[in-house]
Parts: structure tokens; C-alpha cells; sequence
């Protein structure tokens, strides 16, 4: 059987180089075939938590170059958090044991540009697409009195910075679990940003130690 990363360090290291060959157009399609379906037809043993956005252009598995077994995904529009979301990260660390949580936001992301258009004009998102929005707002309602100007003239790449950002810090203070793990150094949460362009996750944000600085 596969042997998974035992440290956030060596998570983070493992998806680093399969982000590398992704950009560089060398992909190795790890664990994909028969051999591997049957090994892990008893039991999982991911490595990484990816609580990305449900954006169809962001599929951890590509993006990061791993396999069936490597990655336990979880995602939502805007990459917005509930109780369901926050209980399914807890389950891959405190059932699964996993050792790293990577937070995955993205450029041209539509929650957060719908949430700069609510605020700026007061217009409601329509059905439970607000339930959405509603969350993505309170990453970037108060940004303008750190970076001045107004929400719709910020550069958007501060805007899904900060909604990572407030992201990784709701995962460590809303979840006692996952602030235990992480005090406790068996896991760290990361904030990371996908480029559509060059295909680079960029790491953003850090708690715990990933061996790796924004």
C-alpha cells in the first residue's frame, strides 16, 4: 500500500511538486489505475484536505497532479463555509488523520465579485444563490479601511486574497478540532490561490508550519 506524507511539511511538498508538473505540462497521473482501485477498496488514507470552490475550472486532483485515494475534497460555491462543510474538513482530520488542509481559491472567482455587487449597490443575489453571497461578504465588507479606495475599484486579486484568508482563519477559530490538531502540530491549514492563466497554486496564507511562507 501506499505509503501517505505523515507531516503537513511533506503534504504540502507531495502537492507542491504535483502543482509543478501540472504548470509544467508533465503530468504523471499517479494512482489511477487497477492496482490502485484495489488497494484502496478497504480503506482511504489521503493525504490532504482541499476545501476548494465548486468552480469548474479548479479540480484539485488536476491542479495538484494526484489520484484516486491522494486528496479528500471537499467543495462549495465561493469555497463558503456551513456546519457540513466544517464537519466534513473535521472528519479528514480527526477520522482520517490527514495532516494538511489547503483552503483553494481562485482568480475570476463569480461569489466573490457577486458579493463586491451587493455591497456596492445594495442588489440581492436571487434564491439560495444569496445564502452564497451572504457568506463571502464578511471576508471583504471591511477591506476598504485596510486598503483604501472602494470595493469596486480594488484590484480583485486582494479581494479573493482576503476571502481566502478569512477562509483559513474561520476553519481554525470556528473548529475546536482543527485548532487542537494544528496546536498539537499533526496538522496545519493553508491558504493557496489558482492561477488560470499559468496554472500555479500560490501559497497565501498559514497556520501551523507547512515549511512554507506566503
Amino acid at each position: 500500500m501506499t505509503t501517505p506524507p505523515l507531516t503537513p511539511q511533506e503534504a504540502w511538498a507531495t502537492l507542491r511538486a504535483g502543482n509543478d508538473r501540472f504548470v509544467a505540462d508533465d503530468l504523471q497521473h499517479p494512482s489511477q489505475g487497477a492496482a490502485r482501485r484495489q488497494e484502496l477498496s478497504t480503506a482511504q488514507h489521503p493525504h490532504a484536505v482541499i476545501f476548494g470552490c465548486s468552480d469548474s475550472r479548479v479540480a484539485a486532483e488536476f491542479v495538484f497532479d494526484q489520484g484516486l485515494g491522494d486528496l479528500f475534497v471537499v467543495r462549495t460555491a465561493g469555497h463558503v463555509l456551513d456546519t457540513a462543510t466544517i464537519g466534513s474538513i473535521e472528519y479528514g482530520v480527526d477520522v482520517l488523520q490527514v495532516p494538511l488542509v489547503v483552503v483553494l481559491g481562485h482568480d475570476s472567482c463569480g461569489a466573490v465579485g457577486a458579493a463586491v455587487h451587493t455591497l456596492t449597490t445594495g442588489e440581492q443575489a436571487g434564491g439560495f444563490v444569496r445564502a452564497v453571497v451572504d457568506r463571502v461578504i464578511p471576508s471583504i465588507v471591511n477591506i476598504t479601511s485596510t486598503h483604501g479606495g472602494s470595493l469596486d475599484t480594488l484590484d480583485p486579486a486582494v479581494l479573493r486574497r482576503e476571502h481566502v484568508r478569512n477562509t483559513v482563519d474561520m476553519l481554525h477559530s470556528y473548529s475546536s478540532g482543527l485548532a487542537e490538531a494544528v496546536a498539537q502540530g499533526r496538522c496545519a491549514i493553508m491558504g493557496a490561490e489558482y492561477d488560470f492563466a499559468d496554472g500555479r497554486a500560490r501559497v497565501v496564507e498559514v497556520v501551523g508550519d507547512v515549511g512554507e511562507q506566503p
